[in-house]
Parts: C-alpha cells; sequence; structure tokens
C-alpha cells in the first residue's frame, strides 16, 4: 500500500509538471529557452509579446547612464576635455589623453561606487556631435577613464554647441534616448559608421515624410522645417510633431506592459518580443524585472519609432511565431568579446538572426545580464 502511494504521489507530481505550465495566460514555460510568452500588446501596427522567466537575479547594484549622467558621478567627454571632470583617488596621477576628439571615440569615467551597464543604441547628446553606444558592456566601479567606442548619429556638426565638450543623456534634448532597432542594429551589427550614418538618414526622412501627412497645419510646417534643418537624431525625435507620433503608439502599450509588469512581479517579467507590421524584429531581455523596469520607457519608445518609420502593412504575429523566435537562441557561428573580471559580450550569427548576450563576470554575479536578439 505504501508502495502503491509512493509511485501515486510520482504520478502526481509528473502530471503537475505536465498541466501547470498549460494553465498560463498564454503559452507555456519553452524547455528550450525556460522563457513564457504571454499575450501580445497591440498598438497600431506595433506588437509586444510580454517574456516572463523561470530565474531572476540581483541586479539592484547595476547603474544606468541615465542614473549615472544625472547625478554626475558617470562623466562622458572628448578627448582632451576630460581634465577637471575626475574625481580623482588618493595616490593616482592626472589622467592625459593620447589624442584630439574623434568621431568614434568618447572618454567616460565611472566615479559611482556601483558598475554601469551600458546598452547598445543609447544616445548620448552633447560634445562636437551626437554619439551612440556601439555595444552592450560593464564598466566598473570608481573606474579610470576607459575609450569608449561610439558612433556619431549626428553628421553635420564638428563643433561643440555653447563651448560644452561634456554630454548628457538623450532626454535632455529629446523623450527618445534608445535608437529605434533598425538604426541600433547597424551599430551593434555592421559596426560601420557609413552604414550608421545611412540608416540614420533613412530613419529621419521616414519621420519628416510621415509628419508631413498628418495634417496641413502652421505647426506641422513649422515642424517640418525644423526637421530638414538638422542632421541631429536625438533633435528629430525630440521634435513634438514626432513625438506625437511615436506617443500614439508608445503610451498604450507602455500603460499596458506596465500593469503586466506589476500583476507579474514575482513571476519575473523580464522583457519582450516585438513586431512591426506581422513581422518579428527584436528580443530584449534582462536578468531581473528590475532592470526591465528602469529601461522600459526608453525601450517602448524604440519600438514605436520603428512602428512610425515603417509604413508596409502586414498580417499579425501569433504567440507560436513569437514563442519560435524566442527559443532559437543558439546559433552556427560565436565570437566574444572579453574584459576579465568585469564581462563578456557574446555575438551569435544564426539562420536570418543575430543575438548579442552580455554575461557580467563581476563578483557574486556570473549571470547574463542582457540579450538583444535581432531578425536579420
Amino acid at each position: 500500500m505504501r508502495l502503491l502511494l509512493i509511485f501515486g504521489g510520482i504520478a502526481l507530481l509528473v502530471l503537475a509538471t505536465i498541466v501547470v505550465p498549460c494553465l498560463l495566460e498564454a503559452g507555456e514555460v519553452s524547455p528550450v529557452s525556460g522563457y513564457t510568452l504571454l499575450s501580445p500588446i497591440r498598438s497600431g501596427n506595433l506588437t509586444v509579446f510580454p517574456v516572463v522567466a523561470t530565474k531572476s537575479y540581483d541586479t539592484g547594484e547595476f547603474l544606468t547612464l541615465d542614473e549615472g549622467l544625472r547625478s554626475g558621478e558617470v562623466v562622458v567627454s572628448e578627448y582632451g576635455q576630460i581634465q577637471g571632470l575626475i574625481r580623482r583617488r588618493p595616490g593616482t596621477g592626472p589622467y592625459r589623453p593620447v589624442r584630439d576628439a574623434q568621431v568614434n571615440q568618447l572618454v567616460l569615467v565611472n566615479n559611482s561606487k556601483r558598475p554601469l551597464l551600458l546598452l547598445a543604441g543609447e544616445i548620448v547628446a552633447g560634445g562636437k556631435q551626437d554619439r551612440v553606444i556601439a555595444k552592450d558592456r560593464i564598466v566598473p566601479a570608481e573606474s579610470d577613464p576607459i575609450d569608449l567606442g561610439v558612433f556619431c548619429v549626428e553628421p553635420g556638426r564638428w563643433v561643440a554647441a555653447g563651448g560644452n565638450y561634456n554630454f548628457s543623456g538623450a532626454a535632455g534634448a529629446s523623450a527618445n534616448n534608445l535608437l529605434s532597432p533598425t538604426v541600433r542594429s547597424k551599430a551593434m551589427v555592421a559596426k560601420d559608421q557609413q552604414q550608421v550614418w545611412d540608416s540614420v538618414r533613412r530613419s529621419q526622412k521616414a519621420v519628416t515624410e510621415t509628419v508631413e501627412v498628418t495634417a496641413a497645419t502652421p505647426s506641422v510646417s513649422t515642424s517640418v522645417a525644423e526637421l530638414n534643418s538638422t542632421t541631429s537624431y536625438a533633435r528629430v525625435m525630440g521634435n513634438k510633431e514626432v513625438q506625437k507620433q511615436v506617443d500614439s503608439i508608445a503610451v498604450p502599450v507602455e500603460r499596458n506592459y506596465e500593469s503586466v509588469i506589476h500583476q507579474l512581479r514575482d513571476k519575473n517579467a523580464v522583457g519582450v518580443v516585438v513586431a512591426v507590421n506581422g513581422e518579428i524584429v527584436w528580443a530584449d531581455l534582462f536578468a531581473s524585472t528590475q532592470l526591465l523596469q528602469k529601461y522600459w520607457p526608453k525601450l517602448v519608445r524604440s519600438y514605436a519609432t520603428e512602428a512610425v518609420v515603417t509604413r508596409a502593412k502586414g498580417g499579425e504575429v501569433s504567440i507560436k511565431e513569437a514563442q519560435k523566435f524566442l527559443d532559437d537562441l543558439q546559433g552556427r557561428h560565436q565570437t566574444a568579446d572579453t574584459e576579465p573580471g568585469v564581462y563578456r559580450q557574446t555575438e551569435i550569427t544564426g539562420d536570418g538572426f543575430k543575438v548579442f548576450e552580455l554575461t557580467s563576470l563581476l563578483p557574486k554575479t556570473g549571470f547574463v545580464v542582457h540579450v538583444a536578439k535581432m531578425a536579420d
């Protein structure tokens, strides 16, 4: 009898593991990726699938670029202009840059006692040109000045406005401080300045044309003139008429997803799969709900910008298609960029996609902090 009860208990446990995932709102816990996709949130031609993970990590120590720039603990500047801005530790000499200002290089100092997380596609506005972070990386706490690899997203300017060589988060010039997926992918995959510039120009042109066809009013005409007079991605996205277009798509998604995150805080809502006009284009996944919440406002506006500049209409993406895209994170080729004891960024190439995986190697971590997947 006891043996029968034991086998009966085992059978119930097995049955539970099969049945419980099926009770989720949408989809099942994938044995491949460990992620669950929930019912999609749709706004216009943008579709966002919330992602829930089976495991979460403590990311409270990580500082974001926005937080660091606002507090003044993170300083970004052109080469040759960083002196006097660094709170040097006792026993260290002055920082002496070896080059003048260059398009694809900046200096960053993290004076915070927390490690700094940087995401590819984040804009820093100011200096001689607006720049964008070229890759995901982690900067240790109280770091020495580092050579920050960037791409220019403002090809028409090479002079410090008002003599200010320092940079701010793009929020200082625009509510959108993360590149749209199409432009972001050029920085991450192509790693080519000309391709980034070409993508920025195409995006600006598409945004301007979208604003032009909305209404023939004086305010719209003024906005179009302003858009045609600048080469700054940040200023284009900060234009009032452009913001209206982006808000019309972003705000409903942002509100709905924040509600989902609130409801699923204990179930580890960690990211999204993104589709525009019936085609899956991107996925962002984080190590914790806390980290996702910090980036969510800029992420959703980035996705909405992609929807604004993509006009062709398509069908709706199913949750099955989105789950398949999310599960396929293993490719046929990998390369890794590592800073020992700090981070490792792995680039994975698969059939029709790229994955960029940032792993923290700092003490008491060793987990993947951010994953970005893009469709080729």
